[in-house]
């Protein structure tokens, strides 16, 4: 009977995938301060979707700034752009790099003085990962 007992509880454990990871993982994030006299930050971050499916992001909060907008850099005709974007769709099994010059977030109009940030992303009304970091004071 114990051996029973133990077996199903070696089964059970193997059974919750010690390997288990979380459907979206976040990593070398970097908020930059806000440039002296303009109210805004910049966010960068690595996502890694680990499921089988698209992981769509409809929008991104953060209670240290009023607004956080997807925003995309972009050359035309010769000319940088930036193009707020309404979505950001991360490919199954795959990951995207949010960086300098492509994708990124915009920070807008700090609450308050800040030293950490904290993002929440959401995909409709579901929050999907919340992640804190300290602001960063290096170069841009």
């Amino acid at each position: 009977m114990m051996r029973s007992i133990a077996l199903l509880a070696c089964l059970l454990l193997a059974a919750c995938g010690g390997d288990m990871k979380p459907p979206l993982v976040a990593s070398d994030i970097i908020i930059t301060a806000p440039i002296p006299g303009r109210p805004m930050s910049a966010g960068y971050v690595s996502l890694a979707n680990n499921t089988d499916a698209v992981i769509s992001i409809s929008h991104v909060t953060s209670p240290e700034f009023e607004s956080v907008e997807m925003h995309e850099s972009l050359l035309e005709n010769g000319v940088a752009k930036m193009r707020r974007m309404d979505e950001l769709a991360i490919a199954a099994n795959s990951s995207m790099s949010l960086q300098r010059g492509g994708k990124h977030l915009m920070l807008m109009r700090p609450i308050g003085p800040l030293d950490s940030v904290s993002l929440s992303f959401y995909s409709g009304d579901t929050l999907l990962l919340s992640v804190a970091t300290a602001v960063s004071r290096g170069g841009r």
